[in-house]
């Protein structure tokens, strides 16, 4: 299968493809808006997995987690039943504590959703903010886009 991808996807994007199945429309036949937080969301972890910094072991070895704090989400086209979706992640921004993205979906190099969101790493047992490790911190930055 050919993959169109558009030329504003950096070089430093992590691309995850997410099939679009009945359970993620709404009675419309086109994607139910939240769940465009959900290919978000699973787009990430398998951007970090990729990376080799998982979310899993960065909470067993330092106690720490990624939680969402701020998000914003544009809306510029439907997705629809059967449809292949890719999402684009990329980092914004890093700073000690937290991390902004630029997440995208698209659809046959067409921008369906754009997606910002600013994540804070905070410590698990009592979710005071905590800097981000030195070896997620480097994985991070590889995928600063330009």
């Amino acid at each position: 299968m050919t993959v169109h991808l558009p030329s504003s996807i950096h070089a430093g994007a992590h691309l995850y493809e997410v099939r679009v199945y009945y359970e993620d429309t709404d009675a419309g036949g086109v994607v139910y808006h939240a769940n465009y937080l959900r290919f978000a969301e699973r787009a990430r972890t398998e951007a970090l997995r990729a990376l080799g910094v998982p979310h899993a072991e960065m909470e067993s070895q330092h106690g720490l987690i990624f939680m969402v704090r701020r998000g914003k989400l544009d809306y510029l086209a439907p997705a629809r039943l059967d449809d292949l979706v890719i999402v684009a992640t990329e980092v914004a921004a890093i700073r000690g504590a937290s991390v902004s993205l630029r997440q995208t979906v698209w659809r046959d190099g067409k921008l369906l959703v754009e997606i910002g969101l600013d994540l804070a790493c905070l410590r698990a047992a009592d979710q005071r903010p905590y800097r981000i490790p030195p070896r997620w911190r480097d994985a991070l930055m590889s995928m600063i886009s330009p």
